[in-house]
């Protein structure tokens, strides 16, 4: 039988482990994906946040400007998602709520990590659109885009597939 995300007991039966180890062993995994995650998004967004301010950001024209906007909405959004675990920890702090936190924090971590391929392909496809032309920027971020669809989410699934049944 299929074990499901949100099974808690059964997790804590499986290891060994009283619900509430499970619980601190879950978040303690969780905040450390949101680091390794939030780092690549700083990097972005900061990148991003400074591109209007350099000479040639004028010549980019309609499609280039569209793109930089995609790009810098998609990451700041990644941002916010992100973080939004902090914010809630913050708020439900000695509430005894951490299962919510856990659930909570795993599905912001989940499109947070869509978010930031969206913003990732979308810087791509801006600078290769500068250096290389429109042609190549869209095949490379048609690239990045299906290896990380493939990297975060198929190979994951598949193997999840396979352990559940």
């Amino acid at each position: 039988m299929a074990r499901k995300r949100s099974d808690l007991a059964g997790a804590a039966v499986a290891r060994g482990q009283t619900p509430e180890e499970v619980l601190d062993r879950n978040l303690a995994e969780l905040l450390q994906e949101m680091r390794v995650a939030i780092t690549g998004v700083q990097i972005l967004f900061a990148f991003l946040l400074t591109l209007p301010f350099s000479a040639r950001f004028d010549e980019l024209g309609t499609f280039g400007t569209t793109v930089y906007a995609v790009t810098l909405l998609s990451t700041a959004s990644a941002t916010l998602v992100l973080i939004a675990p902090v914010s809630f920890h913050r708020t439900l702090f000695r509430q005894r709520r951490k299962e919510q936190l856990v659930a909570f924090a795993d599905g912001a971590l989940l499109v947070g990590l869509a978010l930031l391929l969206l913003g990732i392909a979308a810087a791509v496809l801006l600078v290769l659109d500068v250096v290389l032309g429109r042609r190549p920027a869209l095949v490379a971020c048609g690239f990045v885009v299906v290896l990380g669809v493939v990297a975060w989410y198929v190979l994951p699934l598949r193997q999840r597939r396979r352990a559940d049944g």
